[in-house]
């Protein structure tokens, strides 16, 4: 490879050595304000989350479910911003130097800051990789290949429909891992089932070393056991947005992705 380990590849080389799968959690940056999403964030490790995704709220998320749309509409109308995103993540480094940052999103905030730009300012935040749903791999030149350059991760989404001919494409000049999504459509639908997932997982593993992490419709901890058993970890967004949303006390937020993380690493 000839890069420098990522806190991604260091998380998973302690993961393997520890035998455990990993937690990844997803939320929305500023949702529904910057100090309760902070704070959310902040309690984030100790809850037993691995992998932090962070959501960069856009206009138009056309991949999303409804839950994640209205926590970045929720994110919008609170003022939140790329500058603002920036500066959550600086601020939770702060704190905490080795859980990984992923910064999933959309590639126009990005476009409008200048690719250049947006990656230096990333980088030193304390950002350790991009998720950019609407990016192609044929557009690898945008940003894919500029943002391994700075020493960042791109990770891409494979799904159900992505085949055998398809998936060589995906995997190239991606890093970190590969972020499966369980069922088709949109983030939050219908729970995946693991005997469903177990033979894609391998399916993935036969054409990458990258680890495997499998979200979409996860939310009890049974069901992150379940899908962490077949693959190298899971993921769980929607479920947990669910939950701040709700205006409950961050405490109990953090007691639920507790509970999930608990389920994960029970296999």
């Amino acid at each position: 490879m000839g890069r420098n380990m990522t806190r991604i590849d260091d998380t998973f080389a302690r993961l393997k050595s520890q035998g455990k799968k990993a937690f990844v959690s997803y939320i929305m940056a500023g949702d529904p304000d910057v100090a309760r999403s902070l704070a959310v964030m902040q309690g984030l490790p100790a809850a037993g989350v691995d992998i932090i995704e962070l959501g960069l709220p856009f206009t138009d998320p056309m991949a999303d479910g409804a839950t994640i749309q209205l926590a970045g509409q929720r994110a919008l109308e609170g003022g939140m911003t790329v500058d603002k995103t920036l500066q959550m993540v600086r601020e939770f480094r702060a704190g905490d130097v080795t859980t990984p940052i992923v910064l999933m999103g959309y590639y126009n905030p990005i476009y409008s800051r200048g690719v250049d730009l947006f990656l230096q300012q990333a980088t030193e935040a304390g950002i350790d990789a991009l998720i950019i749903v609407d990016l192609p791999p044929e557009e690898d030149d945008e940003l894919c290949i500029p943002a391994q350059k700075a020493g960042m991760n791109f990770i891409r989404l494979a799904t159900p429909t992505t085949d055998a001919k398809r998936l060589p494409k995906v995997l190239q000049n991606t890093s970190g891992f590969v972020y499966y999504v369980s069922v088709t459509g949109i983030t939050g639908a219908a729970a995946a089932q693991a005997s469903d997932v177990g033979p894609e997982v391998a399916r993935i593993k036969q054409s990458t070393d990258l680890p495997v992490i499998v979200g979409f419709g996860i939310n009890t901890p049974e069901a992150a056991a379940a899908i962490a058993s077949v693959a190298d970890g899971c993921v769980v967004g929607s479920a947990i947005v669910k939950e701040i949303s709700t205006g409950k006390p961050v405490k109990d937020v953090l007691a639920f992705v507790a509970a999930l993380a608990k389920g994960a690493h029970s296999v």
